[in-house]
């Protein structure tokens, strides 16, 4: 089983599809470690030589920003916008949509369980 960056690969798929359950890795990232590594992306995970695995995991080390260190700093560009008071922080720190969508409709998944107004007799 092949651990990189803290995340356990799954034995059985291939490399290419493998790499992307690390946090921060798309299927076009994967593709281009995997090239400038020179591992072949159809091999399955349990196949990679160990030194295949410190190639691939230098690689990330060096020159990716993965897992905790890209949640980190994505949190930190959030926390800057709220601090900042923009439009877009402000929407963040109501827990709604900051990216241009509709509220009066949808936006259920953000805006939590319909409240209902008290019913008129």
């Amino acid at each position: 089983m092949a651990r990189i960056a803290g995340v356990d690969l799954p034995k059985e798929k291939r490399v290419e599809v493998g790499l992307t359950y690390i946090f921060g890795i798309g299927p076009s990232t994967a593709r281009k470690i995997l090239k400038t590594t020179s591992v072949n992306p159809d091999t399955r995970v349990n196949k990679l030589s160990d030194e295949e695995v410190v190639r691939l995991r230098s690689e990330i080390e060096a020159n990716h920003r993965v897992e905790g260190a890209l949640r980190g700093e994505i949190q930190m560009n959030i926390k800057r916008l709220i601090d900042i008071g923009c439009y877009r922080g402000l929407r963040h720190r109501r827990n709604l949509p900051c990216r241009g969508q509709r509220t009066k409709t949808n936006a259920r998944t953000r805006k939590g369980p319909r409240k209902s107004i008290g019913r008129k007799k």
